[in-house]
C-alpha cells in the first residue's frame, strides 16, 4: 500500500475514522481535536487506582505518546481498584502489565514504560519529555514533588487524590494558575496516616476520579471545555455530592508565590 493510501482528506485513515467516530462527531473536538490528541504526549505518574483509568481512556482517545511511570509490581491488594491489572499479573511490573493492556486496546499509541521512582533525580528528564503530566500517586512526597517540578518547568499538571469515599481534583498550568501548594502549602508530617493503605479507599472512587483526570487531559490538549484551572473539585461518593471551590494563586505560596523558597529541583518536594 502506498503512503497515505486509505486516508481521508483530513489525514485520518478509514480505520481511525471508525475508531474515533464518536469524538469526530463532537463539534468541540472533531478532526482538529483528534489530530491534537495524536500529536500530544502525556506522562502518567503512577499506574494504580487513578493511573489505570487515566491511561485506559487516554489510550482509547488516541493520545500519541503515553509515558508510564511506576517502579512497583502488581500485588493482590491492588486488584480491588487498579483495573489495568489482572490476577495473572500479580508479581509482574506494573509498567509491563499496563503496557500490555494498553497496546491491546490501541496499538497506534506509542507507549513508553519508565520503571523508575519519580524523584528529584529523575523528575526533570521525565517531565520535560511530555506535554501534560498526570498525578496518580498515593503518597504526599511524590505529590508535592510533582507539583513543584511542574510549576518550575512550566508544565500542565492534572492532579487528583482519593481516600476512603472522598476525592479531590484540580488542574495546574505551571507558573500561571493556582498550584497544589496554594491549597496545601506544606507537606503533612504523618504521610502514612493519610495513605490509602492505612485509611482505605472505595474502589469505584478510583475509577471516577481517574476518569475526571482523563477528561481534564483531553480538554487541555484539545482546547475543548474549561479545565479545572483555579478550581478544586471535591467529590464525596458516600453522599454522591460534588462541590467546587475557587482557588486563587497564593502570593505566599512556597513555589509559585511572590517570594518562593522553592526555586530549583534541589528544594522541590520538601
Amino acid at each position: 500500500m502506498t503512503a497515505g493510501a486509505g486516508r481521508t482528506p483530513c489525514g485520518l485513515t478509514d480505520e481511525q475514522r471508525r475508531r474515533y467516530s464518536r469524538h469526530l462527531a463532537i463539534p468541540e473536538l472533531g478532526e482538529e481535536g483528534q489530530a491534537r490528541l495524536a500529536a500530544a504526549s502525556v506522562l502518567v505518574v503512577g499506574l494504580g487506582g487513578l493511573g489505570s483509568p487515566v491511561a485506559l481512556y487516554l489510550a482509547a482517545a488516541g493520545v500519541g505518546r503515553l509515558g508510564l511511570v511506576d517502579m512497583d509490581v502488581v500485588e493482590t491488594s491492588n486488584l480491588q481498584r487498579q483495573v489495568l491489572h489482572f490476577t495473572d499479573d500479580v508479581g509482574r511490573p506494573k509498567t509491563a502489565s499496563a503496557a500490555a493492556k494498553l497496546a491491546a486496546l490501541n496499538p497506534e499509541v506509542e507507549l513508553v514504560p519508565h520503571q523508575v521512582r519519580f524523584s528529584r533525580e529523575t523528575a526533570a528528564a521525565l517531565v520535560d519529555a511530555y506535554d501534560v503530566v498526570v498525578t496518580a500517586v498515593d503518597n504526599f512526597p511524590a505529590r508535592f514533588l510533582l507539583n513543584d517540578v511542574c510549576v518550575l518547568r512550566r508544565r500542565t499538571l492534572v492532579e487528583a487524590a482519593i481516600l476512603r469515599f472522598t476525592g479531590l481534583a484540580m488542574t495546574v498550568r505551571g507558573g500561571e494558575t493556582a498550584c497544589y501548594r496554594c491549597v496545601f502549602p506544606e507537606m503533612p508530617e504523618d504521610d502514612a496516616a493519610g495513605s490509602p493503605a492505612a485509611a482505605g479507599v472505595f474502589g469505584p472512587l478510583a475509577g471516577l476520579m481517574g476518569c475526571v483526570q482523563a477528561c481534564e487531559v483531553v480538554k487541555v490538549l484539545t482546547g475543548a471545555g474549561s479545565p479545572l484551572y483555579g478550581r478544586l473539585l471535591q467529590v464525596d461518593v458516600a453522599a454522591m455530592s460534588f462541590h467546587e471551590v475557587a482557588v486563587d494563586r497564593d502570593p505566599g505560596c512556597p513555589v509559585c508565590g511572590e517570594r518562593p523558597r522553592i526555586t530549583g529541583l534541589a528544594a522541590a518536594g520538601t
